[in-house]
C-alpha cells in the first residue's frame, strides 16, 4: 500500500471508474478501513486503539455491559472481548464486577482513572471523525448517520 498521501491519491484516481467503486459493500469497507486508521492514529496518544476504547467508552457511560453483551454489540468474539478487558483492567481503567441478574456473568465498569481518559479521548475520537467526514456538510453527516444506524441495528 502507499504510504506517501500523493501515490493513495493517484491510486484512487486510477481505480475509481472500476466497478468496484460503485459496490456498496465495498464502500463501506474502505470508509471503515480510513476511519480505524484515523481513529486508531488519534487514540494512540491515550494508550487506546479504537477496539479498546469503545470497550472504555461502554463501560465509562454507566450502562454496566456484560462481556457477553459488548461481544454481541461490538460484533467481536467473544475472546476478544475477553483480551481487551483484561489489558483495560491490567492499566487499571476497568474492573469486573458481578451481574446482579446473572451471577455467573460479569459486567464491566470503568473506574475514575477510566473514566477521566475515555473522556479525554472521546475528544480525540470525535476529532478524528469529523477530519475523516471532513467532505461531508452537517446535514450529510447526520443523514449518514441515520442510514448506517438503520444499517447497524435493523427493527
Amino acid at each position: 500500500m502507499p504510504s506517501d498521501p500523493r501515490d493513495q491519491a493517484a491510486v484512487a484516481d486510477r481505480l475509481a471508474d472500476s466497478a468496484l467503486s460503485d459496490d456498496l459493500s465495498f464502500l463501506l469497507a474502505r470508509a471503515n478501513a480510513l476511519s480505524l486508521v484515523s481513529g486508531n492514529a488519534a487514540l494512540a496518544a491515550h494508550g487506546l486503539k479504537v477496539r479498546s476504547y469503545s470497550v472504555l467508552a461502554l463501560a465509562a457511560e454507566g450502562v454496566r455491559p456484560s462481556q457477553r453483551e459488548l461481544a454481541e454489540y461490538l460484533r467481536l468474539d467473544p475472546s476478544q472481548i475477553v483480551a481487551l478487558v483484561d489489558e483495560l483492567q491490567t492499566r487499571g481503567l476497568v474492573r469486573r464486577e458481578p451481574d446482579p441478574g446473572d451471577r455467573r456473568a460479569n459486567v464491566v465498569v470503568a473506574t475514575e482513572e477510566g473514566a477521566v481518559l475515555a473522556a479525554a479521548a472521546r475528544v480525540a475520537a470525535r476529532a478524528a471523525e469529523v477530519r475523516v467526514h471532513a467532505s461531508l456538510t452537517d446535514e450529510e453527516r447526520i443523514l449518514l448517520t441515520a442510514l448506517l444506524r438503520r444499517i447497524a441495528f435493523p427493527g
